[in-house]
């Protein structure tokens, strides 16, 4: 039995003191993570990007907030190196007649939603699945699940912000065009199914890369189909892209498709051979049947890169969780690796799957080749 303040016989003191000076780096990080949130959903950051330099009672008043709350985090943010500080030279002592500022290009990674610097919805999604940490921990013990409707809506708004850089950016104007079967099709104006589509930005990003292309977005969450038919309205492309709350599997629009995705999707599925088996029907003989999913390590190896470790908390936060709600359910997590992928879709009637040369850090470009 050890007593406080000794430490193990035999213990490694270098090894001991990184990982606390990591996890007191995790603990820095995570208390920045809460105070991005609250600038974020306050609108501190759009008003700072918007007028220039502020003082607390200015921040406040732009936004409609309580001075005192907002001195503090203004001072936080300053002290973290987020946001810059001057004292009034006529005031030295007075912290309301401070003024604070964003720091040249730190706009863009906080409020530029278009952005792929824009990673403030990774931050949101954090925090707000950390909501749910009571629930993971009972799905632990009982081998249940938590899905994304318990999560609530700030998950599924987090999510779908952190990828609509993508998928209004590179996916159209350059990942979409690299691969020739579908950018031919998608140019003469083909039929695109999209599944499990959620807020409507790969949809939406699909028609606006191509304006002859139609598209048909389906996704289980009600919430989510909600959204995206508000986003393609607002985007003025709802005359060619629609969105049905439909199980992909169990759409039956046979041989119908040019083109048939899914997005960031298919490791999040309780079955998702049922759902690649759907898109083998719904693709046209000639079609692509394309999916997009996590860049992640071929083989498990520890420790891994930052893609890996991302991933990996993905899927103990949400994903795993998400897919063992429903039953009965092969429990893929995040972290699916191209061999995975391969063996749903041998087991869905595809011949093989080919990765595709799509560079792109995070996300993985696959081809399913029909049997």
């Amino acid at each position: 039995m050890t007593t406080t303040g000794t430490r193990p016989p035999g213990g490694d003191t270098a090894a001991t003191e990184a990982l606390a000076g990591r996890l007191f780096d995790t603990v820095l990080a995570a208390l920045d993570a809460q105070a991005v949130y609250l600038g974020d959903r306050l609108g501190y950051y759009r008003a700072l990007a918007d007028a220039g330099a502020l003082t607390s009672v200015e921040l406040a008043d732009r936004t409609g907030t309580a001075e005192r709350y907002v001195r503090e985090w203004l001072e936080q943010q300053a002290v973290t190196g987020i946001l810059t500080a001057a004292d009034d030279p006529d005031r030295p002592d007075d912290p309301t007649a401070r003024r604070f500022a964003l720091p040249p290009g730190h706009a863009e990674p906080l409020t530029d939603v278009l952005s792929t610097a824009h990673l403030v919805p990774l931050v949101r999604f954090v925090v707000a699945a950390g909501r749910s940490v009571d629930a993971l921990a009972e799905a632990h013990r009982t081998g249940g699940g938590v899905s994304w409707a318990q999560h609530g809506a700030d998950v599924r708004e987090a999510q779908a912000a952190a990828n609509r850089p993508l998928f209004l950016g590179p996916l159209g104007r350059s990942y979409l065009p690299s691969i020739p079967e579908v950018d031919a099709a998608l140019r003469r104006g083909g039929r695109v199914a999209d599944v499990g589509c959620g807020f409507g930005w790969s949809s939406i990003g699909i028609a606006l890369a191509y304006p002859q292309a139609t598209v048909d977005g389906f996704d289980v969450d009600e919430p989510s189909v909600q959204a995206a038919r508000r986003n393609a309205d607002e985007a003025g492309v709802a005359d060619r892209v629609r969105f049905t709350v439909a199980d992909a599997a169990t759409v039956s629009a046979a041989g119908g498709y040019d083109v048939v995705t899914a997005f960031e999707c298919v490791h999040d599925l309780p079955d998702p051979v049922s759902v690649l088996a759907a898109m083998l029907r719904l693709a046209r003989p000639e079609g692509t049947v394309l999916v997009v999913d996590e860049r992640v390590a071929e083989r498990f190896t520890a420790p891994g890169d930052d893609v890996e470790r991302l991933m990996y908390g993905y899927s103990l936060a949400c994903c795993l969780a998400d897919g063992l709600s429903g039953h009965p359910s092969v429990a893929t997590g995040t972290v699916m690796r191209p061999s995975t992928l391969r063996r749903y879709a041998r087991e869905a009637g595809f011949a093989d799957v080919e990765v595709l040369d799509v560079d792109d850090e995070v996300f993985r470009f696959y081809r399913l080749v029909p049997g």
